[in-house]
This record gives C-alpha cells, sequence and structure tokens, in this order.
C-alpha cells in the first residue's frame, strides 16, 4: 500500500513540475532498471517464435542474456505496455545492450548484419572475443 501511494505522489510531483520533458511512469522506470542491471537484457513472452530466435542468436555467439518471459510475469503486461511507450511500437522480444535500447527483432538483425552488434556487445561487456 505504501508502494503505491509514493507512485502516486511521485506522479503528481512530476506532473507539477514538468516531469523533465516525460511523464514519470514507475513502469517504465522498473523497465529501464531491470535493463541497467545485466549487460544484455531481452524482453520476451515465452510462445514468441522472434522471441526464441534472438535468444537463440545470443546464445550462439557465446552471449547469456537475462530474459525476461513477460507472459511469465505477474507484472508483465505493466512492462509490456512500458515497452511499447520506450519503442513506440508494441513487438517483443525488445533488447537492451550496456542498458541501451538496441530495439525489436529488426533492429537487433540489422545490427548484426551490418556488423555493430558484436562490439555493442564487446563495449557492454558480454562478448570478450
Amino acid at each position: 500500500m505504501q508502494y503505491e501511494a509514493a507512485e502516486a505522489w511521485a506522479a503528481a510531483y512530476m506532473a507539477a513540475a514538468g516531469g523533465g520533458g516525460r511523464m514519470w511512469d514507475p513502469a517504465v522506470e522498473r523497465v529501464e532498471r531491470l535493463a541497467a542491471e545485466n549487460a544484455v537484457v531481452i524482453f520476451s513472452m515465452s510462445s514468441c517464435c522472434m522471441c526464441h530466435a534472438v535468444k537463440r542468436l545470443f546464445c550462439g555467439m557465446g552471449v547469456n542474456p537475462t530474459v525476461y518471459e513477460l507472459d511469465e510475469d505477474p507484472r508483465g503486461k505493466e512492462m509490456e505496455r512500458a515497452l511499447a511507450r520506450l519503442l513506440g511500437s508494441s513487438a517483443v522480444p525488445v533488447v537492451f545492450i550496456g542498458g541501451k535500447l538496441v530495439g525489436a527483432m529488426d533492429r537487433v538483425m540489422a545490427s548484426h548484419i551490418n556488423g555493430t552488434l558484436v562490439p555493442l556487445l564487446k563495449e557492454a561487456g558480454a562478448l570478450w572475443l
């Protein structure tokens, strides 16, 4: 109960203060915090074939991503809406590398094809080769 009251107070405060350009959203903050805790973070759905493909891509490269299965998390729907706000669309998987949003499958594959994915992974400390 105290947590919800604190969130409501902070949201009201940020709205009154102008929000620094973006309205404070506890779900977005939670996603960003989770994304920053590990070198590679994937927000996924357990039954999604594209999510499976991106997880296999990273594992095949020798990267051990942290995966949050949104359909198995009690706050998954909240996080899914927050990811949609961050991305501008509601696509999974959503990949963060080094705490930075890379994007959905199309952006990850484009980075892999154009050769920028490996340097990102090295910079984040997820790949040493």
